[in-house]
């Protein structure tokens, strides 16, 4: 169960105070695969940042399997963004001069989990996204769009987490890309029983999630 009550974000904007997140609150059971819509501006990757801890807010609480994540130390920061969330992003992250199969592992190695059975997983992951064979050997350059957003859901999963956080994860596919990414992410929450949250432009996809969270001017309009 992920829960957030009241969570405001608010930035200083030319002298004025602007409020990027305003007074947000919702509740996303656990498995669900949610959509968070809203024009460029409206704040929905700022609340993806705040839920992720890659920023903190202003007020409010988020609350993560009984953890409060706006109140955490720099340490247990750290642990949960390494343990309990998964990051997807547009630009797929992927460390350029490793393959697939290394930039999987490369999480769980932050977490203690080396040698033959962080390989083992980052495989098992990979086969479970469609890279298979020689492909999980290839670095990032000589993988299309599509296979390094497949990698870079791989390394998501890689940690157990409970939340996985994608930013326009089919922002720089093409349609076709796109849905078959989707259809991935839907899947996996499924299977791995692991709610996903997904900031996209696209209503089209968006209308195929479980539920869709829509935001303007960082207040909800519907949740």
């Amino acid at each position: 169960m992920l829960k957030v009550s009241n969570l405001t974000k608010t930035f200083s904007q030319g002298g004025h105070r602007v409020n990027a997140v305003d007074g947000i609150s919702f509740e996303i059971d656990e498995g669900q695969f949610v959509s968070i819509v809203g024009k460029s501006g409206s704040g929905k990757s700022t609340l993806l940042g705040l839920l992720g801890a890659l920023d903190s807010p202003t007020s409010g609480s988020i609350d993560i399997d009984g953890q409060d994540v706006a109140r955490m130390r720099d340490h247990k920061l750290i642990a949960y963004r390494r343990t309990t969330i998964g990051f997807v992003f547009q630009s797929y992250n992927l460390v350029p001069n490793l393959n697939a199969i290394e930039n999987v592992t490369l999480p769980m190695e932050y977490n203690g989990i080396k040698g033959k059975k962080a390989v083992e997983r980052a495989k098992r992951l990979l086969d479970q996204v469609g890279i298979q064979g020689d492909k999980q050997k290839r670095r990032p350059g000589k993988m299309s769009g599509g296979e390094q957003q497949r990698v870079s859901i791989a390394r998501s999963l890689a940690n157990h987490p409970s939340v996985i956080l994608a930013d326009e994860p089919t922002g720089n596919l093409d349609s076709e890309n796109g849905r078959m990414i989707f259809e991935l992410l839907h899947n996996l929450a499924r299977s791995e029983n692991t709610t996903i949250i997904v900031v996209t432009h696209d209503l089209d996809i968006a209308g195929k999630t479980d539920r869709v969270i829509k935001i303007q001017d960082g207040k909800l309009t519907s949740k």
